[in-house]
């Protein structure tokens, strides 16, 4: 347990217990929300960011030692490795339980699963050399399952511009082809009507356009009558009609009827392809998770870059159970450039006092000891020259005045409160 009360005295207990920490109020204080909102900014997409922000001190040394060991390796690793990444990764889990309940995906959504399932490959061949270097690394990329059929039948599928390729299908092919070729044939008739001199003078513009879905040429409203067909709307004005002429109704049918086949034959494709998403649900889940998991270990070792951070020496056996050395500490949210590193040493101690007049930075040094030791246990290196730390069962910090006339306590009883 750490326990930190600022004033004239600043004490700091130290005692152990197997217990998980528990009130998030003492994290808070700690200013650990923060620290992870900074290491969220290193993530590369939704899913890391979330596990980056919901980070929990471990209180197991062992895990905590694992922990620390995975981001030294992710340094490591990114420092003869600079492109190693999750690059095109998505959070996917969301269309993968809609898949499985039946629903059809979108096509962007399966460009997304197929990036995604290929991030997943591309980062595991990356360290597939190397799992005597980045056992730690390789032991989250070793859960990616690449999912090779899905994948290359998405991509048989759809375009890398999220759209659905004319040959998915052959009935598809066939549509696409009669669709464009009933639509050139409607437009050239229009072209030729808003060309000819004898219909150029009922018109507005000599321009073929659209409303709801059908073909139009905009008509002078004084001549509505002279080009017979169906007003699909007018002007603001009321100047001008926008009619479909009876020659082209049938073609205008034609095409829209084509139209809808081809939205019919894309969505039975979307189908199908979902239905294959759907059998793969696990797998592709796992490849998110682990993923999630890698990119968050690549964060680390970005955040202990930024800050020039280095690994903290776990210290578990009973001598030295009450050992904190910290070297040139310095608080990481604090301007690097300005701030004044501290060292802390001592070992066997139950209690620390640190004195010194107003300002002196008693609570900025407490704070370090107290946000290292958390950060420690999140698997963050710490910014400092050495340091060696125990893992806590607790971390308690009860810092500045919360006396509160409403809830009738004083300074005092509020510190009582806080460490009980």
């Amino acid at each position: 347990r750490c326990v930190m009360r600022m004033g004239a005295y600043a004490p700091m207990r130290i005692t152990h217990r197997t217990i998980q920490f528990v009130n998030p109020k003492h994290l808070t204080k700690l200013e650990l929300p923060k620290i992870l909102e900074r290491l969220a900014a290193h993530c590369s997409f939704s899913a890391s960011d979330a596990l980056a922000r919901a980070l929990e001190p471990s209180t197991e040394p062992g895990e905590v030692k694992r922990r620390l060991a995975e981001t030294t390796q992710a340094r490591q690793a990114l420092e003869a490795n600079d492109n190693l990444g999750v690059g095109g990764a998505r959070d996917v889990r969301p269309q993968v339980s809609l898949s499985v309940r039946g629903g059809v995906l979108e096509a962007v959504d399966l460009l997304n699963i197929r990036d995604t399932l290929e991030a997943g490959r591309v980062a595991q061949r990356a360290l597939l050399r190397y799992q005597a270097l980045y056992p730690q690394l390789t032991a989250i990329t070793n859960l990616i399952e690449p999912c090779g059929e899905l994948v290359a039948e998405i991509r048989r599928i759809i375009d890398d511009n999220g759209e659905v390729r004319d040959d998915a299908s052959p009935e598809l092919a066939r549509v696409r082809r009669e669709v464009r070729v009933v639509h050139d044939r409607l437009v050239r008739k229009l072209q030729a009507m808003v060309g000819d001199g004898s219909t150029a003078l009922y018109l507005q513009d000599a321009i073929v356009t659209q409303r709801g879905g059908r073909y139009v040429i905009p008509v002078k409203s004084d001549f509505k009558g002279r080009i017979p067909g169906v007003i699909h709307d007018q002007s603001a004005s009321g100047l001008t009609l926008f009619i479909e002429p009876l020659a082209t109704l049938e073609l205008n049918n034609e095409w829209r009827e084509l139209q809808l086949a081809e939205v019919r034959e894309v969505n039975r494709v979307l189908m199908a392809v979902s239905a294959r998403v759907a059998e793969e649900a696990g797998p592709i889940t796992r490849v998110v998770e682990a993923l999630a998991d890698f990119d968050l270990a690549l964060a680390k070792a970005k955040y202990g870059e930024a800050t020039r951070s280095v690994a903290a020496a776990v210290v578990s056996g009973a001598q030295d159970a009450q050992t904190v050395r910290l070297t040139q500490a310095r608080h990481p949210l604090l301007n690097p450039e300005t701030v004044v590193p501290i060292d802390v040493a001592f070992e066997s101690a139950r209690i620390m006092v640190i004195t010194g007049p107003n300002t002196g930075g008693k609570t900025v040094a407490l704070k370090t000891v107290g946000l290292l030791a958390l950060m420690t246990q999140c698997g963050l290196h710490v910014p400092a020259e050495a340091a060696a730390l125990p893992v806590f069962a607790e971390v308690f910090a009860d810092i500045g005045d919360e006396q509160s006339i409403e809830q009738s306590l004083s300074t005092f009883s509020s510190h009582l409160t806080n460490l009980t």
